[in-house]
């Protein structure tokens, strides 16, 4: 009679611990769908939920064609405070990322942008806002100092391109009409700008050692690397593919220009320390000033 008790009790401590478990679960939930909704009233706002509880607005219905299960979509997009002015993160002209939406259907994090665009068109501007418990949760995340519980609000913008090169070369003609530059676009789709016609007679070949000073930039201006002093020394097989193309169309003494689309320089994955600390951006298009110092063979 006595173990027959003591199991019911544990069964009960039991259900009680789940149900008290479930209850906090369900009540992060409630606690989100009843914030998201005050925010969208007080902001007068007209959005759609959707099963998993993210509510989203289409801003423009974009000019481009529908976009597929199976095809990739490149976007800038930014993740703010509902709270406060706070952006927790914001993609740049610096760089811009992108995946296959059908991973976007399982990916854990990124499946909460699903339904939002699973019937949008490329160029569209989408809003959303979403639960805590479908972004960051409980941990938050302390890298972009998101804080524990917090509903994202999220400004999605899609290119217009569904391949990253040809996005590239719309921000490379854009830039060069914005800073009132003429530039030879190359076969390789890298544009270059030849200041000072080199003086040197030795040709430039993969067997080439060569002496350079450069400055690296991105479209905004802003240096990532510099090596002025005339002591980058390098053959032509350990520059990136963008370089590779246009440094044999020069000698010793040149100065020029060139502004490398992204997958020709450091493409997707762009470039980190061992740390794993970011050096360039993933799908950055690449400014550079380069004057080559010497040429050896």
């Amino acid at each position: 009679m006595k173990k027959y008790t003591l199991a019911v009790v544990t069964l009960l401590a039991a259900t009680l611990l789940f149900n008290s478990c479930k209850k906090e679960y369900d009540s992060i939930q409630t606690v989100d769908e009843a914030a998201i909704q005050a925010y969208i009233k007080k902001n007068n706002l007209n959005m759609k939920r959707d099963d998993l509880g993210v509510y989203y607005q289409i801003i423009e219905a974009g000019t481009g064609a529908l976009i597929k299960n199976t095809d990739s979509v490149l976007f800038t997009y930014q993740e703010k405070s509902i709270t406060d002015p706070t952006i927790y993160y914001s993609t740049s002209v610096k760089a811009n990322e992108g995946t296959y939406l059908g991973y976007i259907r399982t990916n854990k994090f990124n499946k909460s942008w699903f339904k939002a665009l699973d019937s949008a068109y490329y160029g569209a501007k989408i809003r959303m806002l979403i639960p805590s418990h479908l972004a960051y949760g409980k941990n938050g995340y302390s890298a972009y100092n998101v804080p524990s519980n917090a509903i994202i609000d999220t400004y999605l913008n899609l290119s217009t391109y569904n391949k990253q090169w040809q996005w590239d070369d719309a921000k490379i003609q854009a830039f060069l009409t914005s800073k009132g530059l003429t530039a030879t676009k190359d076969a390789s789709r890298v544009y270059y700008i030849t200041n000072t016609v080199g003086t040197g007679t030795d040709v430039i070949d993969e067997n080439s050692t060569v002496v350079f000073k450069y400055t690296g930039r991105y479209t905004d201006g802003t240096v990532f690397d510099s090596s002025t002093d005339g002591t980058y020394s390098t053959t032509l097989a350990g520059l990136i593919a963008g370089w590779k193309k246009i440094v044999p169309k020069y000698t010793a003494g040149a100065k020029f220009r060139m502004i490398v689309p992204s997958d020709l320089a450091y493409g997707p994955n762009g470039l980190t320390d061992q740390a794993g600390n970011i050096l360039i951006l993933p799908n950055s298009v690449l400014d550079f000033d380069l004057e080559i110092v010497s040429v050896t063979n």
